[in-house]
């Protein structure tokens, strides 16, 4: 498990478009049908990763206390499925349905929308407002798997609670770690 940080793209960034299949609805989905009115929360997650076992609680309970007030949650795998079986969009469909996942969870097969956001790691998270300019980007919270820090999601928390009240995002924004996104090897 190599602990990797998040790329912090340039804030302002405008969000790449993509259509990727859904391994929960069997249905191809785009940006525009994950988008929330006021904002949209994208992560990059895996099944196997240590980092994405320990935040997955957190992340259904925060899907389910923002995605009713206009903010719309979609995770992507994009991991190497040839080197890396546990990510398959098969387990992908059953780790959905056993942890309860409210939120698209969808399949990056040629890895171009991992590259276009330039993901490192998962969990990697961004928050994107209403015009779907990007205004956080980083980590969910200081709890790591071997820290004793409780999940709370109170970074992304803060982030989309300042989007609601019609203010400034703060800037002071720290990386997610994680494990690599796991790359197919370049032929």
């Amino acid at each position: 498990m190599a602990r990797t940080e998040s790329n912090m793209i340039e804030l302002g960034t405008r969000a790449p478009d993509f259509t990727l299949p859904d391994m929960i609805s069997d249905t191809e989905l785009a940006l525009a049908d994950v988008r929330g009115e006021k904002a949209t929360v994208l992560f990059f997650i895996c099944n196997h990763c240590p980092f994405v076992k320990h935040v997955n609680p957190e992340l259904v309970k925060l899907t389910a206390d923002y995605q009713g007030k206009g903010i719309g949650f979609v995770a992507i795998n994009s991991n190497d499925v040839e080197n890396y079986p546990a990510d398959s969009p098969e387990q992908m469909k059953a780790v959905a349905e056993r942890l309860g996942y409210p939120f698209p969870y969808l399949y990056d097969e040629t890895q171009a929308v991992a590259r276009r956001y330039q993901a490192a790691c998962t969990p990697d998270f961004y928050i994107f407002d209403k015009d779907l300019q990007l205004v956080y980007r980083g980590r969910l919270d200081d709890a790591r798997p071997d820290n004793g820090k409780p999940l709370t999601g109170k970074d992304i928390r803060a982030a989309l609670d300042a989007i609601l009240a019609n203010q400034a995002v703060s800037a002071n924004q720290k990386p997610s770690i994680g494990c690599n996104v796991k790359w197919k090897r370049q032929g």
